[in-house]
Parts: C-alpha cells; sequence; structure tokens
C-alpha cells in the first residue's frame, strides 16, 4: 500500500511513517515545515517528504491518505482530496486499525509524564526480552528512536488526549483499544479545544470503555479526576498507585535519599527496590506505574525495579545540553504550570537549598508556547509554578500586547525583580548570561525550539571574558 501522509513531520505522524514504512508500505508525505531533525531522520528511511500543501501531490496517486490533525479545513491539499472523492483517514485510525489490531497494547495516558513513564514500560520489557513494539512522543535515550515495529506481541503507545482529527474530534487514544491502559494524572490543558477539565474527562471515560474486561487499568490513586473517570463506569480490573494498599514508592533505608533509592510496594509489600539517578516524586510515581503496567504482562515487580537502574530517560526531560564556566544548561519540555513547578522542584531537590542564601542557584528560561499558555488560561498560575527557582527569564512579552495575546510581564510581576519578560531572544540570552555566575543551573523549559536558545546561551557563555580566562572557549 501508498500512504501519503498530510502533516508528516509532527512527532506523531512521524513516528507513524516510520512504522508504515517498517511495515513494508511505500510512504511519502508532506507538511508546512519540512527541515531537521525530522526531515532527515524521515529520509534516512526512505520517505520523500513534500514541502507545503500543493495540489500536485494527488499526482504521486496514494491509495490512501493519512490526514494529521495540524491539517484543517481550507487547506488546498485537503480540499482537493475531498472535492475528488478520494479514500482518506487519521493516523490514530490508521494505526489502530494497520499496526495495533492484534496487538496487546498498553497505553500510557495523562496529562503530565506520558512520554516517560512510556519510555520507562518499554524499557521494563525490553529489559525482559519482550521486544515491545512502541510509539513514544519523544526520543527514549534506551533506544534512540521514538518508533519501533517488531514482531512482538506487545506495543507501548503514548496515548494523548488531544483530538484526531478536524473530521474526528475524539481524543487519539480512543483508536488504540488498550489491554493495558496506565491513567497517569488528570489536569486541564488543550484549552484550545477543551471547554473545561469535565469534557476532558469524558474522552478519558470513552478511553476506559474500550478496555476489555480481562484488560487492567493502572490509575493514580491520588487524582479525584481520575476517580471520577472510573466511576462513570469501568469494566475491567482496576489497580491504584501512589496510595495505601496500592502501588507505592517509599523509603528503601533510613538516612538513603528516596530520590537515589526508594522500595516498590504493592498491597503493603515490598516488592522491588530502585536504584537509579532520575529525579522528583512525579517520576516516581511514572516508575511505579509502568512497574504495574510491565506486570499485567508477566513481569516480576522485582525484575522491573532492577531493570529501571539502567533507564537513561528521555531526550528534552532535564536533559543537560552543557556546562561553562561552571554554569550548566538543561532543556526540559514543561510548558503547563503543574509540570513546570515539578520540573523545577526536582532540580532544586537535587541540587539542595544551602544555608544562608548560599544555596545553587536556579535561573528558569521558560517560553510558554502551548496552545494552552497561548490562550492565557493559565498565565496566573506561573508564579506559583516557578517558586523554586531564584530568577526567572520569560520569553514571549513585547511592549502591551504581546505575542501569547496577553502580557507576560505583567503575569510574572508578582515575582517582582526576581521575573523578567522579553520579546526578544538575543536580549533575552544577554541578560541571562549578565546574571549567570559559576554554579548557577540554567534550566530552559518549553515544548519547542525556542529559537536554538539553549546553543546560544551556551556560545555566549563561552564569549564571556571569565570564560575566556579560564580556557573554556
Amino acid at each position: 500500500m501508498h500512504i501519503h501522509i498530510l502533516g508528516i513531520c509532527g512527532t506523531f505522524m512521524g513516528g507513524l511513517a516510520v512504522l508504515a514504512r517498517n511495515a513494508g508500505h511505500t510512504v511519502t508525505g508532506c507538511d508546512a515545515g519540512v527541515y531537521p531533525p525530522m526531515s532527515t531522520q524521515l529520509e534516512a528511511q526512505g520517505i520523500k517528504l513534500i514541502e507545503g500543501w500543493g495540489v500536485e501531490q494527488l499526482d504521486l496517486k496514494p491509495d490512501l491518505f493519512v490526514v494529521g490533525n495540524v491539517v484543517t479545513r481550507g487547506n488546498p491539499l485537503m480540499e482537493e482530496i475531498l472535492n475528488r472523492g478520494l479514500p482518506y483517514t487519521s493516523g490514530p485510525q490508521w494505526l489502530g486499525e494497520h499496526v495495533l489490531n492484534g496487538k496487546w497494547v498498553l497505553a500510557v495516558a495523562g496529562t503530565h509524564g506520558k512520554t516517560t513513564t512510556s519510555s520507562m514500560l518499554t524499557w521494563l520489557l525490553e529489559d525482559a526480552g519482550m521486544n515491545p513494539g512502541f510509539l513514544i512522543g519523544g526520543v527514549p535515550l534506551n533506544f534512540g528512536v521514538s518508533a519501533r515495529l517488531t514482531d512482538s506481541s506487545f506495543f507501548v503507545i503514548e496515548a494523548d488526549e488531544y483530538d484526531t482529527a478536524f473530521f474526528d474530534k475524539r481524543s487519539k487514544f480512543v483508536h488504540y483499544r488498550p489491554r493495558t491502559a496506565v491513567l497517569n494524572n488528570l489536569e486541564f490543558d488543550h484549552a484550545d479545544i477543551f471547554a473545561d477539565l469535565a469534557a476532558i474527562e469524558t474522552q478519558f471515560h470513552h478511553l476506559v470503555r474500550t478496555v476489555p474486561g480481562i484488560g487492567r487499568v493502572v490509575s493514580n490513586g491520588r487524582e479525584a479526576a481520575l476517580d471520577r473517570v472510573l466511576t462513570r463506569g469501568c469494566w475491567s480490573e482496576v489497580e491504584r498507585f501512589g496510595v495505601d494498599g496500592g502501588w507505592q514508592a517509599l523509603p528503601a533505608e533510613d538516612g538513603v535519599a528516596i530520590d537515589e533509592r526508594f522500595a516498590v510496594y504493592h498491597n503493603g509489600e515490598r516488592v522491588g527496590v530502585v536504584d537509579w539517578q532520575v529525579q522528583g516524586e512525579h517520576n516516581r510515581m511514572n516508575a511505579i506505574a509502568a512497574i504495574a503496567a510491565a506486570r499485567h504482562i508477566g513481569v516480576p515487580p522485582a525484575q522491573a525495579a532492577k531493570s529501571l537502574s539502567t533507564f537513561r530517560n528521555v531526550k528534552r526531560r532535564m536533559e543537560v545540553r552543557g556546562s561553562v564556566d561552571g554554569v550548566t544548561v538543561y532543556d526540559d519540555f514543561a510548558h503547563h504550570p503543574t509540570a513546570i513547578q515539578t520540573t523545577v522542584a526536582g532540580l532544586r531537590t537535587r541540587i539542595g537549598r544551602g544555608e544562608d542564601g548560599k544555596h545553587t542557584r536556579i535561573l528558569a528560561v521558560l517560553e510558554p508556547r502551548s496552545n494552552t499558555m497561548k490562550l492565557g488560561v493559565m498565565k496566573a498560575q506561573l508564579p506559583a509554578s516557578l517558586v523554586d527557582a531564584d530568577l526567572v527569564f520569560g520569553y514571549g512579552a513585547s511592549a502591551g500586547k504581546d505575542a501569547l495575546g496577553w502580557n507576560l510581564a505583567e503575569a510574572l510581576a508578582p515575582m517582582g525583580d526576581k521575573a523578567q519578560a522579553f520579546n526578544d531572544i538575543d536580549t533575552l540570552v544577554k541578560s541571562v548570561v549578565a546574571a549567570a555566575r559559576p554554579g548557577d543551573q540554567v534550566l530552559v523549559m518549553s515544548n519547542g525550539g525556542f529559537g536554538g536558545v539553549h546553543q546560544k546561551l551556551l556560545d555566549a557563555l563561552s564569549a564571556r571574558p571569565t570564560a575566556q580566562a579560564r580556557g573554556v572557549a
């Protein structure tokens, strides 16, 4: 089959393209932004890419057009597909019918932690010799790719609640039909397509409806929203994590930091110990969710806990991009206020607070570019989410009204002198570099490329006279 993918350079659709190519299909695709690294990754797979939405692409005569949710009515190529009555489907539906069909699907859903938990779960299965297929919205460092097709019966997928396509407003995950479903957490997000939290809960209810009676739902027991979802109807076994009587992460022994070593408990019984370098309470919750899900297909918890010692996390999850003159620059995908708070708090836990105000400083560099943040729905939550940072540098503001549609400087005003807003990346970089001193941790957070700010910071730090004097440049 020849499929032509509209919106191929998105993380999900790019991964789908790789799976389709691995399955033996002829794959071509188009997008409005065909550029590295996704373009080079796809072309290396033998996938022809076309820039833009020109109707001449119909001359390729594919058997089927697979449409990503970036495509809207008015798109010239899509309009001509509709006018000619040519066959088309959505990415999630094609995936469900042609890749996931017949597989034991392990789906990880939730507002936060989907990518990390999916990556952990995939690694637990891999280390157990199960050779799982997977499609993840990031690049697990244990694998180096975001998608893989194997002959295994098991397939791990990051289950996104975003809508499927312009012609299918259900969440993507209703197409996956998991036998094991992880519900990591649930908060309001995606304000561009959901009116409120109740609307998202309905979509999660639809997901739960697709889990078979012999399946299992692994749910965060601390989340009232998920309890409401399950109360609306659940026809599968439910295991909860993060609460007494379920799966828990507790101190392994006195005097040892729980961030470095913790014990896994199930129904009050100690079943394994995790030694690792991944920080934060949120990641411990991700870990026990992954261990619980892996147990459903036969991976013993003690073995899964041991496997996590070799888990290498995901690109853009507290990824160190470089260190110059004692200043370390991190890259993280955090963009929702809750994710921002847990990310900053996790770094603060790692580096400590010190005494008498002489602790290692965190310089938070933030780009609120998600659709939800652009709408300003959560702007009031930003100051509280950044409370553990010493200085904050926000990008997106201009005089009066900014590119966000709201004033970032005003939103950060409650933080006083510790926060600044910028509408020019180069000016932001100069301000960060002027403020940075040896020992500082510069934490960059964005769900996009942020104009290459990470490398600009490292280059500017190297060019400082102090760095040159130390022989860094």
